[in-house]
């Protein structure tokens, strides 16, 4: 029995259950091919263009491995503190859906190529919460179905799908955790801060941009809830394919709530696939859930064991870069900011960028103030991640820069900046193109006070008389005179000279 009803308060669900979570996250792998054929992984590519008949399940074609993606899985998987196993197999998981050409999906099953781990999260407050991983195994995506005519993109009210089989055959790794319990209110946060620490391992690691905005990087979010003081879990619900952090977050805040509704009610949950809205925050169902059974998995007759060798394996380990977690506690450190501001700049996207800033020449102090101010906003206002904005780390450097040997104040170079974003070139490129340099010549900005003194008689005579903030005034009338491009430190010492004031 099912019983709809409203949505109970986040805080009044706290008081009578405990969420439990399992994360489960699929990370395309950037290899150049696809898993188990040579087409290429390219985006954008026309539909359908980049296929082939192993690709498409033709019969008599045959899979041959991608090793790229097998070491990808053994580097995510020991950079996630897992076991590697010593020989493992892919298995045939069967099942039907338009998308999926083989109507099989070659995966693993009981026998994962990485298992055991953890990975340790930090939450706002410094807090650090151990995410036990259960396992991490490799297996390929599916097409892509477009939905027309329906008013929600998805397949119900559509006229007609189209099917691109480009996607089909990508190497994927999921990476699937172990019941996370103990969070307690802070359930959709840990999910958050996960996903979020696992993209930033993900990235450091080389083996994906993880961009979940174009779907490199998509978590599902099972979730399920028990009363205060018990042992057993609830009847779960999966999410499927939650594309942002903000929405993980979401997501799991609202089946919480859902979940503790339908329970107080004395309705009974379904164990059940579920589609999150991002317009709402909320999650609707999508059809039962199969259990492991209901996929016959067998073992895949056409791909040899996979067998890694211990020697490849600590090859592997001695060359995993610095995990992201050491290395921001390292940078804050060497930046001499404090944990929360540590904590906006990941939240922003911005540790490697602004890193990468100081190492093309920048102060700490500079690369954060600019990446973190104009960039910042900049990426916000126009909806992009702002390591999407068309600007390098070395043209920010340039910009720093410019400011601190005075070509530039920093009015004028919030104007490269924004030269720089609108393509016109690098930033000595504006800088001439735009005539934005610093008036330095003692004689153009002597002739530009003098003016200013003499237009502004009465303030000029409170100044000699001791009122000395009133100096902005005519430092305001020198700016404007040079439509923004003198030194105003410089400007109101040479209007205290001229008036014969002790600054």
């Amino acid at each position: 029995m099912t019983v709809t009803t409203e949505l109970v308060s986040y805080e009044d669900a706290l008081a009578s259950y405990d969420p439990v979570m399992g994360l489960e996250v699929h990370v395309e792998l950037g290899t150049k091919t696809k898993m188990f054929c040579g087409c290429s992984t390219e985006l954008g590519a026309e539909p359908n263009s980049q296929t082939c008949p192993t690709c498409l399940g033709m019969p008599g074609s045959l899979p041959v491995m991608n090793a790229t993606g097998v070491e990808s899985a053994i580097k995510i998987g020991l950079a996630l503190n897992c076991e590697i196993a010593e020989w493992c197999r892919f298995a045939r998981k069967n099942y039907f859906y338009p998308d999926m050409p083989k109507n099989f999906q070659t995966s693993q099953y009981d026998e994962p190529i990485a298992f055991n781990g953890y990975l340790d999260v930090q939450l706002e407050d410094g807090e650090i919460f151990r995410v036990e991983i259960e396992r991490a195994h490799m297996e390929e995506d599916t097409g892509k179905s477009t939905h027309v005519g329906g008013a929600t993109g998805r397949i119900h009210g559509a006229s007609h799908s189209l099917l691109d089989y480009n996607r089909a055959g990508i190497p994927l790794i999921e990476i699937v955790t172990k019941p996370i319990e103990g969070a307690g209110e802070r359930a959709p946060e840990v999910a958050k801060a996960y996903v979020a620490e696992l993209r930033e391992l993900i990235k450091a690691l080389g083996v994906s941009e993880a961009r979940m905005e174009m779907g490199q990087m998509r978590c599902d979010v099972n979730l399920s809830l028990r009363p205060n003081g018990t042992e057993k879990f609830g009847t779960r619900s999966e999410t499927k394919n939650v594309n942002s952090l903000r929405s993980v977050e979401r997501a799991c805040r609202y089946e919480i709530q859902r979940h503790a509704a339908v329970l107080n009610s004395g309705g009974t949950i379904i164990q059940e696939t579920r589609h999150f809205h991002e317009d709402t925050g909320s999650t609707t169902s999508g059809r039962v859930k199969e259990e492991a059974e209901d996929y016959r998995y067998f073992p895949e007759p056409d791909l040899v064991p996979v067998a890694p060798t211990r020697e490849w394996v600590e090859e592997l380990r001695a060359v995993l870069p610095e995990l992201p977690r050491l290395r921001r506690n390292r940078l804050r450190e060497e930046w001499g900011i404090s944990e929360h501001d540590m904590q906006s700049i990941l939240n922003a996207g911005a540790v490697d960028l602004i890193a990468a800033t100081i190492e093309a020449g920048a102060d700490s102090a500079s690369a954060r103030k600019w990446w973190m101010g104009e960039l910042a906003r900049n990426a916000n206002e126009s909806g992009r991640p702002i390591d999407a904005l068309p600007i390098t780390p070395e043209q920010v450097a340039r910009v720093t820069t410019l400011v601190k040997d005075g070509s530039l104040n920093d009015k004028l170079a919030r104007q490269v900046i924004e030269g720089v974003l609108a393509g016109e070139g690098t930033p000595d490129e504006v800088v001439d193109k735009r005539g934005l340099k610093v008036v330095s010549d003692e004689g153009a900005l002597t002739a530009a006070v003098d003016e200013a003194i003499a237009g502004n008689a009465a303030i000029a005579d409170k100044i000699r008389g001791g009122k000395v903030a009133a100096a902005g005034a005519l430092v305001g009338a020198v700016m404007k005179a040079t439509r923004g491009q003198a030194d105003a430190a410089r400007v109101k010492e040479l209007i205290l000279e001229k008036l014969g004031v002790e600054g």
